[in-house]
C-alpha cells in the first residue's frame, strides 16, 4: 500500500520540483505548500485510473511511472513514461475532470500532489505558468502525434526500434541501460503482442543490433536500428 505522508520541506527549497515552478513567487510556492501531500508508491502500484476522477496535479520527484490507455479485451496502449522531475496531468482537467489515461509505478516512487483548485488558481493569476504548463501539453501533443505515425504507419521492426531508441535516449538516457519494464509493457509500448515484441527482439539480437541479458539493454548498433526506425 502506498504511504501518505505531509511533506515537510517546502518548495521554495526542495530541489525536487518541476521547472514549471520556477516561476512561481515565494507566496504562490507556500499556496502550494497548504495543500501538497507526498505519496510514496511501490512498484507495480496503481497510481490512478483511467475512467476515475482527477483531482490533484501530480509531480513525480522519484522513481519512473508509465502511462497507458486501457483498451477494449484487456489490451494497454503505453503512452509513455515518466521520470523525475516531471508532472502527470490529463487534458480532463478543463473537460470532465476525469483522468483519460492510467498511470502505474514501474519502479518504487515518491510523488507530489497538489489540489487542483489550487493549480487551477496559479494558472488563471499566473500568465508565466499558465504558457509554461501550455507548452508542456503542447510538446505531448506533438510526442503523441510521432506515436500514432510510428503504431500506424511502422511495421513492426520499426516499432520495436523506436521503443529501443526512446529508452535508451529520452528514459535512461545511457547505452546500455537496465529497465524495470517487462516484455509485455515493450510489448504495450509499439503496439503488439508480447510473442510478437520478443520475437523481434530476438531477431535483433541475432543480427548484432543489440545485446540482451534479462532486463540489460544494449544498443550495438545504433546507425542501424535508426534506419529500421526510419524505414519502419
Amino acid at each position: 500500500m502506498n504511504q501518505y505522508t505531509q511533506y515537510i520541506k517546502g518548495c521554495s527549497s526542495c530541489k525536487d520540483k518541476a521547472e514549471i515552478f520556477s516561476c512561481l513567487c515565494q507566496t504562490e510556492l507556500d499556496q502550494i505548500d497548504e495543500k501538497r501531500i507526498e505519496v510514496h508508491f511501490k512498484a507495480g502500484e496503481l497510481i490512478f485510473k483511467q475512467g476515475t476522477p482527477n483531482m490533484h496535479f501530480l509531480c513525480l520527484t522519484q522513481g519512473k511511472v508509465k502511462t497507458y490507455i486501457e483498451g477494449y479485451n484487456d489490451k494497454n496502449l503505453i503512452l509513455g513514461i515518466v521520470k523525475p522531475v516531471e508532472y502527470i496531468l490529463g487534458p480532463g482537467i478543463y473537460a470532465d475532470q476525469m483522468h483519460h489515461f492510467s498511470a502505474m509505478a514501474i519502479e518504487d516512487s515518491v510523488a507530489c500532489l497538489v489540489d487542483l483548485v489550487t493549480f487551477k488558481s496559479l494558472i488563471r493569476n499566473n500568465p508565466d505558468f499558465a504558457e509554461d504548463f501550455l507548452k508542456k501539453i503542447s510538446l505531448q501533443s506533438i510526442y503523441n502525434y510521432e506515436l500514432f505515425i510510428s503504431l500506424t504507419q511502422k511495421q513492426m521492426p520499426g516499432r520495436i526500434a523506436d521503443v529501443l531508441l526512446y529508452l535508451k535516449d529520452k528514459v535512461y538516457e545511457s547505452n546500455p541501460f537496465r529497465t524495470s519494464l517487462s516484455r509485455q509493457d515493450l510489448a504495450d509500448m509499439s503496439g503488439m503482442s508480447k510473442e510478437s515484441a520478443i520475437r523481434i527482439l530476438r531477431e535483433f539480437k541475432d543480427e548484432g543490433i543489440i545485446q540482451v541479458n534479462g532486463n540489460d539493454f544494449e544498443i550495438l548498433d545504433t546507425e542501424h536500428l535508426s534506419k529500421i526506425s526510419q524505414t519502419g
